[in-house]
């Protein structure tokens, strides 16, 4: 096993084993955790100092990560969404079968889901089996954080560790597009 891959590994076993993480996405750093682990979900929202009912972003490797979450899309909805993945396109999907849990949703019916482009962070959620909570390693009233120096310096004593790496190359967070109205909520 190649040094990156192992470091992905292990990157990917601490999340099972209920860790929070910094990793880097495509346009900023990002905190991540296992979706079904309330604890870790609570622990990103209280570093980022995010209020629980504005809700988390899922980002997974692959569109068969998150096909369950796509069920309640008509085929050109569905069409357009794979269409612009992987990539820098949230979608606000439904959760008509309440899948997701309400930790991650916040106070919308459904759920931001990305498919990422960005090498490491599709390679662990592939390691880790499956899609992430990915919210902010910034801090609510700061700016989004660009390096791992940052990340060490504002947040190293709140998180459990990093995944190093560098950044992708978009120059702003991902836009959010609500995927039954189509209307751009970022």
């Amino acid at each position: 096993m190649q040094s990156g891959q192992w470091k992905i590994r292990q990157a990917a076993l601490q999340l099972l084993d209920g860790k929070v993480l910094a990793y880097p996405a495509e346009a900023t750093w990002m905190l991540g955790c296992d979706p079904e682990n309330e604890a870790a979900t609570h622990r990103v929202l209280a570093i980022n100092r995010q209020p629980v009912d504005k809700g988390l972003v899922l980002v997974a490797a692959s569109v068969s990560q998150i096909e369950h979450l796509l069920e309640g899309l008509s085929r050109k909805q569905r069409k357009q969404l794979i269409a612009s993945w992987p990539g820098p396109t949230t979608w606000l999907l439904p959760d008509i079968d309440n899948q997701v849990p309400s930790w991650i949703k916040g106070r919308y019916e459904g759920v931001a889901v990305r498919v990422t482009a960005h090498s490491i962070v599709a390679a662990l959620c592939e390691s880790f089996g499956g899609p992430l909570v990915s919210g902010s390693a910034n801090r609510n009233d700061q700016p989004p954080f660009r390096n791992a120096l940052q990340i060490v310096k504002h947040l190293g004593k709140d998180i459990d560790g990093i995944l190093h790496g560098s950044l992708g190359g978009q120059k702003s967070p991902s836009t959010i597009i609500d995927a039954l109205t189509g209307k751009v909520l970022r």
